[in-house]
């Protein structure tokens, strides 16, 4: 079933048609849009606060949200501070591939840890923090099954099938529940100018790269309107 949501830029009562049509069983994702992650931050992607105002107007067209939470334990495996002599952007191998070793970033209970304080969600369905279990487990997506974040039940139970993907990083924890969510069998739309990169070592091409061979869609934010139209 395809809902009609009110244009973002009208006023309410206005008399003009809405120009999204979102279905019951899609979801805006919005990863990580968190103070450590914006100007300033702890780990600050490259104009990372650009993508809250367009996230805001994107969520007033779902009626499902959910916003993903980096949440680290002090002392984290991805941390360059856990390892002696290695720097940040340094990489390491792990069991499951190479690590970027980070700068510490979002931990448990900070302000860095917290949402822009200009995010505006109408319509939060549920907040999925990510890495809360132990310094020693890296959940570099909220999508897994074998991830503690049940995230991905959540959405089956819901009956959401479709997921368009906003937030930070592009090439790192976007990138990697996208990657996910295709796997577990959703459909996936990165809304692309919503989301900023960090770009380390050619990261952003190799997430773009690797959403294509996935067949994940990636639009913009203006191409919203007229996709929602073709495959509803």
């Amino acid at each position: 079933m395809a809902t009609r949501a009110r244009d973002p830029k009208k006023k309410p009562g206005s008399t003009t048609a809405a120009v999204y049509a979102t279905r019951d069983s899609d979801a805006l994702i919005v990863v990580d849009v968190q103070n450590d992650f914006c100007p300033d931050g702890a780990l600050a992607v490259p104009r990372g606060d650009e993508v809250v105002p367009i996230v805001n107007r994107l969520a007033e067209n779902f009626r499902n949200v959910i916003l993903t939470q980096d949440w680290h334990p002090p002392g984290h495996l991805s941390f360059a501070s856990a390892h002696p002599g290695r720097s940040p952007y340094d990489t390491i191998p792990t069991s499951y591939g190479p690590q970027v070793l980070w700068p510490d970033h979002c931990v448990q209970g900070t302000p860095g840890a917290a949402f822009h304080s200009d995010l505006r969600i109408p319509m939060l369905g549920w907040c999925c923090a990510r890495d809360s279990i132990a310094a020693s487990i890296h959940i570099r997506s909220s999508m897994k099954t074998t991830a503690p974040t049940g995230l991905t039940g959540y959405l089956r139970e819901r009956g959401i099938t479709r997921l368009f993907l906003a937030g930070l990083a592009l090439d790192f924890c976007v990138r990697y529940s996208a990657e996910d969510a295709v796997r577990e069998g959703f459909v996936v739309v990165v809304i692309e100018d919503a989301c900023r990169g960090i770009d380390v070592q050619g990261s952003v091409a190799a997430a773009r790269s690797s959403l294509a061979a996935l067949k994940a869609t990636r639009i913009t934010a203006g191409e919203l309107s007229a996709f929602l139209d073709m495959e509803n």
